[in-house]
């Protein structure tokens, strides 16, 4: 019998907000590649489907390829915030319908074809799962609960990611770039090293993936991985993992880029997550520390939350734009949609979605200009914003008006 792989999300996406507004679990950017992918190899099996929300999936444009499965396939049906280990190991080692839980989380099932086209579609695949009847087995996977998790686990991701790649320079190295610690750095057919760019690997493998540039006066330090099309023009990176198609410029350190984001100037991001079709004007900063060295608390879903940590830069939302010299407070979440230019001044530490903030006050965006934005930025990237992903927008820009009760009146583009 043949085996497929589909990985869901459940009711806990809430969790990870603003990152999860327009980015379903499965496809956030973690390691070396995102979260489905990731539990892929693990598994050793093809990803025959993700189960998400409609709208998450419709907007995303970072989802992991998909298969189809062979219509009478087994199906191992994983939950995206469960990081693989040995309990998945176990699992598929094994046959048979059975569900596997942790804490009363669904982590993961074994399911018949049948059984997992029943599931398919539901508003709830998780739930889904949880009331199948099928014998209970715990496990105890290692949960993905709060985005800070993704800042501090992400180096040790990329790390495990590329322990097994084989090094290859395949790719257009200049003579006079400077690899330090070669046998842990791949440079895939297509990507691009210029000329005294510094990739040091002393500290963890790098990964520039077909396409990449990595431009002169680049430093670049391990672990690392260089999305698909991404091009670093200039500054450092430290730990950071990119998705494709980013321009980055600065000093950057310890963040995850989901794709398809700008910093193409100066100013430093740390710390941080950075969401689909970001724009970060020149000088944009990000505070990762505060003065006291002290915890960082932030907002999640409207709740504040203790981080455990003093190292928390931001969480910016998919179609976020900053304008030049937007300063960002620690620990500081930026709901999607929003446009910030208040130069100079420290942003909100919580921005609703589509918020607009001049520095003075904060309204609410005008949708129709802000699509408008968002199919121009698209466009830049050989993008479309299509009618499926434009309803996905205006559907969360309604769900999220209660959280804009302070601004009434919409803000059109200036």
């Amino acid at each position: 019998m043949t085996r497929a792989l589909v990985v869901f999300e459940d009711e806990r996406w809430r969790e990870l907000r603003p990152l999860t507004d327009l980015v379903p679990m499965p496809a956030l950017a973690f390691g070396a590649t995102n979260l489905a992918a990731r539990i892929a190899h693990a598994a050793g099996l093809p990803l025959a489907g993700i189960e998400a929300r409609t709208g998450a999936i419709a907007a995303c444009r970072t989802l992991p390829a998909t298969a189809p499965a062979d219509a009478g396939a087994e199906v191992i049906a994983v939950n995206a915030a469960a990081l693989p280990g040995p309990w998945l190991r176990a699992l598929v080692s094994e046959s048979g319908p059975a569900k596997f839980r942790s804490a009363g989380r669904i982590a993961a099932a074994r399911l018949t074809a049948e059984a997992a086209r029943d599931a398919h579609g539901t508003a709830d695949f998780g739930a889904a799962l949880s009331a199948a009847p099928l014998k209970d087995h715990a496990v105890e996977p290692r949960w993905l609960d709060h985005p800070w998790q993704i800042i501090e686990w992400n180096a040790e991701a990329i790390a495990a990611d590329l322990a097994h790649q084989v090094p290859a320079l395949r790719g257009d190295v200049h003579k006079s770039a400077v690899l330090l610690d070669d046998s842990r750095i791949t440079v895939e057919p297509g990507a691009r090293v210029d000329p005294l760019a510094v990739l040091d690997a002393r500290g963890g493998p790098i990964l520039v993936r077909k396409g990449a540039i990595i431009g002169a006066h680049t430093v670049v330090v391990g672990p690392c991985v260089v999305g698909e099309g991404t091009q670093l023009l200039g500054g450092v990176v430290t730990r950071t993992s990119f998705g494709k198609e980013c321009r980055v410029a600065g000093e950057v350190e310890e963040c995850v880029w989901q794709g398809f984001a700008n910093k193409r100037h100066h100013g430093f991001v740390g710390h941080s997550v950075i969401g689909e079709w970001v724009n970060l004007g020149a000088l944009t900063t990000t505070s990762d520390l505060k003065n006291n060295y002290g915890e960082v608390r932030v907002v999640v879903d409207g709740r504040e939350r203790a981080t455990g940590s003093s190292k928390i830069g931001s969480f910016i939302g998919a179609h976020v734009k900053t304008g030049i010299g937007t300063l960002l407070p620690t620990g500081a979440a930026i709901g999607t949609g929003s446009n910030l230019f208040g130069g100079g001044r420290f942003a909100p530490k919580s921005l609703a979605s589509f918020a607009w903030w001049d520095g003075q006050r904060t309204v609410e965006h005008h949708f129709e200009q802000f699509v408008a934005t968002a199919r121009t930025a698209m466009s830049r990237r050989n993008e479309t914003l299509d009618d499926k992903a434009a309803q996905a927008l205006r559907e969360l820009f309604e769900v999220t008006r209660r959280e804009r009760s302070w601004a009434p009146e919409p803000q059109a583009a200036g």
